[in-house]
């Protein structure tokens, strides 16, 4: 039913939300979460810069174990995320500009 309807890429996709941990470990899973899939490229977003750092290096590896684990042309591709940094553009009262850096030091 799931490949007359087209649901198939759509189902393995969730397959890699769902099983997650059991696919990459629990060691990057403990430290990445994936973010989303569009046109086989999975996007991860990782805790820290270094966990970034180590899930570029690891790439191949997890692609991989995804291919093995859901099937191959489901994520092709791996973008990796950093945390995100604080924003100086927030409140109702925001000033164009460099903002509160101009009177650092």
């Amino acid at each position: 039913m799931a490949v007359e309807r087209g649901w198939q890429e759509n189902l393995a996709g969730g397959q890699v939300f769902s099983r997650w941990s059991t696919l990459v470990g629990a060691d990057v899973a403990e430290h990445a979460q994936p973010v989303a899939i569009k046109d086989g490229e999975l996007t991860v977003r990782a805790d820290s810069t270094a966990w970034a750092t180590q899930l570029r290096l690891l790439q191949r590896q997890l692609l991989a174990r995804i291919a093995a684990a859901v099937g191959s042309g489901v994520v092709e591709r791996l973008r990796v995320q950093g945390p995100s940094a604080p924003s100086w553009r927030y409140g109702p009262r925001h000033v164009p500009g460099r903002g509160p850096r101009d009177t650092y030091g």
